[in-house]
């Protein structure tokens, strides 16, 4: 790396002289000017002899090295690349550069002053800051000259000059006034001179519409659940979920309440604070949905409106609610990012996945998110949140956050599942009866060639051995979505009722065909 500054070098101040300037013979002074004759012009340098610099001072007797102006030392920047967990090792040391901005020059003194300091050196500073002298230009920056005749009075400005001065005094009077009462004010120590808004309304109205409307009103249908798992094992964790229905269904992902599903314990806590003791109705592994009941429901509940997730497009405004690393009714805000992005999420637990043809969002969703709403512009809900794509893991073993990539169950989904779980308490799944290699790398869903025999590979009395899929087949469409893996081949299934028919394209050594195919079911989990 390169130890050399970057940029422009300050110029080196020129040496100052080495004794103060002589004072000129009284005889040697010049007269001074009659009225009304224009001043003299200052003689030019002998020749040969250098220019000395506008804005260098003289020096003492005994010169002092110049003070080097304060300035504020900047940490050093981070070499480009570099990246944020590496520490960048400090720049090696270099004496400051000189200063960028003179300072003006003190004048000097006038012949018969007083001295100032020893041996009458440095002069006095001026009595006025010099950019406040009137801004005029020479050695005084704006002062009278040393000899103290009045620069000429120009011609003609009189009246312009008299206009001026009277609105100059008639805003000074005002901001004297201004700055009295201020003063006043102060003069305790304990006044405040802030000023508020006299137009400010007692209670300030938002529009129902606004994401502040649209959040007050579903807060309250919003709840935090706890779960935990009988016997103490410490198993379980914080969730979010909705009130679905008048009779107390709370809709959420089955990861939350799955440890409290076998003799654990679950509550649900709503935004005003009161806290409600639950069980799990029914839960979906493979959708991540599962339906919960309040044992004691307060009357009143009100159901958060459903919204229809396949007229969603992308660009849409989304706002996510839930309760993020434990901190309830947190309201963030984003856009429907993508649509139908297929999802297999799990839990790290080694339990099966689940799959979603997931609609994609910005908004700031983190553990803790998982269950809640996720709404639209108008506040009806169009998906559940229930995962998130992260960077990496958030240190010390903390749980990962979020960099903008969440993904939630399409509600139309999720609603054809929560009415499955409420009549029955156990999920319906459509299938073409299957089975699929989810390590294959080709371009498509690959149906397995070994691990079982072939009729478990194809059920020959199933939908696809019907329509006469085989081992090895290569699905490569199923409807009108196209298929680049397994995991997406079972997101889009999942998207179907079973009895719906679907255009399915497959290829058998290199050869694509079309067929119709017709959705089995299958009943509850595996």
């Amino acid at each position: 790396m390169s130890t050399e500054n970057e940029g422009t070098p300050a110029p080196t101040p020129p040496a100052a002289p080495s004794a103060p300037p002589a004072a000129a013979p009284a005889s040697e002074t010049p007269p001074a000017p009659a009225p009304g004759a224009p001043a003299a012009q200052p003689a030019p340098p002998a020749p040969g002899t250098p220019p000395a610099p506008a804005d260098a001072p003289p020096a003492a007797a005994t010169a002092k090295p110049a003070a080097e102006p304060v300035t504020q030392q900047m940490p050093p920047a981070p070499a480009p690349g570099t990246e944020h967990t590496r520490p960048v090792p400090p720049a090696p040391h270099q004496a400051p550069a000189a200063a960028a901005y003179a300072y003006p020059q003190t004048p000097a003194p006038h012949p018969g002053e007083a001295a100032h300091g020893a041996g009458g050196w440095p002069p006095p500073p001026p009595a006025v800051p010099a950019y406040g002298a009137g801004g005029g230009h020479g050695a005084g920056w704006g002062a009278f000259p040393h000899d103290g005749a009045a620069p000429a009075k120009r011609p003609g400005k009189g009246g312009l000059v008299a206009a001026v001065l009277a609105a100059a005094l008639l805003a000074g009077g005002v901001g004297g006034g201004v700055g009295y009462w201020a003063a006043e004010r102060n003069d305790s120590g304990f006044g405040s001179t802030t000023i508020t808004a006299g137009n400010t309304p007692k209670d300030l109205k938002r529009e129902p519409g606004s994401i502040a409307g649209l959040a007050a009103g579903a807060l309250p249908s919003v709840v935090t659940l706890q779960a935990s798992a009988g016997g103490g094992d410490g198993e379980g964790g914080t969730g979010t979920g909705f009130v679905y229905d008048q009779q107390g269904h709370i809709l959420t992902n089955n990861h939350v309440v799955a440890s409290a599903a076998n003799g654990g314990r679950l509550s649900a806590t709503f935004s005003d604070g009161k806290k409600y003791e639950a069980e799990v109705v029914g839960r979906a592994q493979g959708y991540d949905v599962a339906v919960i009941k309040l044992k004691n429901p307060p009357a009143g509940l009100k159901p958060l409106p459903l919204g229809n997730s396949d007229k969603v497009a992308v660009g849409d405004a989304t706002i996510a609610i839930g309760a993020p690393f434990g901190l309830s009714n947190t309201v963030t805000t984003g856009i429907v990012s993508a649509k139908d992005r297929p999802v297999a999420s799990g839990d790290g637990s080694g339990a099966k996945n689940s799959y979603m043809s997931a609609l994609q969002t910005d908004a700031s969703i983190n553990p803790g998110n998982s269950g809640g709403p996720l709404l639209d512009s108008r506040g009806a809900v169009i998906g559940i949140n229930s995962a998130i794509q992260s960077a990496g893991g958030g240190g010390l073993g903390a749980p990962a956050g979020s960099i903008g990539l969440g993904f939630a169950i399409p509600i139309n989904q999720a609603k054809n599942v929560a009415e499955s779980l409420i009549k029955t308490g156990k999920p319906v799944y459509p299938v073409i009866s299957v089975s699929v290699d989810l390590q294959s790398k080709v371009d498509g869903a690959k149906i397995s060639e070994q691990g079982a025999p072939a009729n478990e590979l194809v059920d020959p009395n199933g939908p696809a051995g019907k329509a006469g899929l085989r081992p090895g087949d290569i699905i490569t469409r199923f409807g009108d979505r196209p298929i680049d893996s397994g995991p997406t081949l079972i997101s889009e299934i999942w998207t179907h009722k079973p009895g719906d028919v679907v255009k399915l394209t497959y290829l058998r050594e290199g050869k694509p065909s079309t067929v119709d195919i017709t959705l089995g079911s299958r009943v509850g989990d595996k």
